[in-house]
């Protein structure tokens, strides 16, 4: 990193702070704290969507994958079509019918109080390990860019924390609505910009595989009857769909940008917007996967470790962006890394902060002023712990890939499932939904795990793949809730 490169960072992240700052000016209540005007640019709100939902991961977790796996897992595009006409036409009317500042208000009057606050603690784990982990991929990441040993993690989680918390608590969802379309802008702009230096330096695209490559990509069939196999183009579908589908019926980050829009009609514009802009990133990060595999391949002497791609994987796109990138272009790329980190943790934290407010803490009389000062209070508090947490994170096995699958999948579909029986089911009873719950969540874990629970397979693998933790939850889940209806039902009223 040069000067010029540093100067580059650091104005980034004072911009942000700035950005933050001008916001709270404008602010003279928690609901335009949680949920902006309520009328906000739907094809912002989608950007900020994506940003939110696939930053870091798509950043590091796809190029590593496509590089050190195989490219099976871009075939989960395929799916958002039908993810558009789900949560487009089934799940966004039904939402936008009540206007609430919690997602978890609405589970309330179906099937009470303490199944709002279930589907409110579930959610704030959820987003507090979703937040960790983002913050601890990233800090190994810049660790790595900026030649530092591993042990000094921790103080680069502070710093990154310290930026996304500073305008978060400022400037409430306006602010991160904002900063995400600009974090997106330096996310794709890096990646392009790290395609076009390979391409450059190898004087074409020589880059580009002609054909599969057996020596470092895994075996990746359409479908296979064994659960152990990784990645496969069914589950890859499978997988993002539910998750997809899930995160927008149920995750309080998702249902709170849909009610920063006008109606249902510009809601459903931001999920088109965040479906077109997440296949287009997404596709692209694909690309750097395979340019730096094949750039590697053939500059083997500039691998860092000894000439093993596979191993390596996860570390390339860090390590090219340090060791290989010209001065300016550098900086931009850090800046798009930091901002991918960034978009997850602001927009985790102001909704976890909405959650407490609205659905945590007992309520009192509070004056407007005072609720938005406790609410920036919080954000502060909050993030605090998630950059403790992050701390842990190193400690799951798996790559990048894997181990996002397996903390941000363990809840995701037990939430959606408390508002599918809440908005969908009219004979869903509190009881059966809670024993559907715990079967779903103890599913989601246990294939999530299964290899610490019972021995990985020859091959290395999980005995059940990261990419059924999705669909057995759900199944399992959806099967132990309609049976506990049946044989718990609620009391009639008198």
């Amino acid at each position: 990193m040069t000067l010029v490169d540093w100067v580059i960072v650091a104005s980034y992240a004072m911009f942000t702070l700035a950005l933050g700052w001008r916001a709270s000016r404008s602010q003279s209540n928690s609901r335009e704290y949680f949920i902006g005007s309520g009328s906000m640019n739907p094809v912002i709100v989608g950007i900020s969507l994506f940003a939110t939902l696939l930053s870091t991961i798509s950043y590091l977790a796809i190029p590593g994958e496509v590089l050190g796996k195989g490219p099976i897992y871009l075939t989960n595009y395929v799916a958002y079509p039908f993810i558009f006409l789900i949560v487009g036409f089934v799940i966004i009317p039904v939402y936008m019918r009540q206007r609430v500042t919690s997602a978890y208000e609405l589970l309330d009057d179906r099937l009470g109080y303490s199944a709002r606050l279930l589907g409110g603690s579930m959610f704030l784990l959820l987003r507090l390990f979703w937040m960790s982990l983002m913050i601890y991929l990233t800090s190994k990441a810049l660790t790595i860019m900026l030649g530092l040993d591993e042990s000094r993690v921790p103080l680069v989680i502070l710093t990154t924390s310290a930026f996304a918390i500073g305008y978060t608590s400022l400037g409430g969802l306006k602010a991160v609505v904002i900063t995400d379309l600009l974090q997106t802008v330096l996310l794709y702009g890096g990646a392009l910009l790290v395609i076009a230096t390979i391409t450059w330096e190898m004087k074409g695209f020589s880059w580009f595989p002609t054909q599969w490559q057996t020596n470092i990509w895994d075996t990746q069939p359409l479908f296979s009857l064994d659960p152990s196999t990784r990645v496969t183009v069914l589950g890859s579908i499978i997988s993002v769909f539910l998750w997809t589908v899930c995160t927008s019926a149920g995750d309080q980050v998702s249902v709170q940008r849909f009610m920063a829009t006008k109606d249902a009609a510009a809601a459903r514009k931001a999920v088109a917007v965040q479906l077109v802009v997440g296949a287009v990133v997404g596709s692209t990060l694909g690309l750097v996967g395979v340019a730096l595999l094949g750039y590697f391949q053939a500059n083997s002497h500039l691998l860092p470790d000894g000439p093993n791609l596979k191993t390596q994987a996860d570390e390339l796109f860090p390590y090219f962006i340090a060791n290989r990138l010209p001065s300016v272009v550098r900086g931009l790329v850090v800046s798009g890394l930091l901002a991918a980190a960034m978009s997850s943790i602001d927009s985790g934290i102001n909704s976890i902060t909405a959650v407490v407010m609205t659905d945590l803490k007992r309520k009192r009389q509070t004056t407007d002023s005072t609720s938005l000062g406790s609410a920036r209070m919080l954000a502060i508090f909050i993030g605090v712990i998630v950059a403790v947490f992050s701390s842990i994170m190193g400690y799951i096995p798996g790559n990048f890939m894997a181990v996002t699958n397996k903390t941000v999948n363990l809840l995701t579909v037990p939430i959606a499932l408390l508002f599918f029986f809440a908005l969908y089911v009219p004979f869903a009873s509190t009881r059966g939904v809670f024993i559907g719950i715990f079967f779903s969540v103890f599913s989601a874990a246990t294939v999530a795990f299964s290899g610490l629970l019972f021995g990985m397979t020859a091959s290395g693998n999980d005995p059940v793949s990261f990419q059924w933790i999705s669909p057995i939850a759900l199944l399992i889940g959806l099967s132990f809730g309609l049976l506990g209806s049946f044989l718990f039902p609620n009391k009639k009223r008198t």
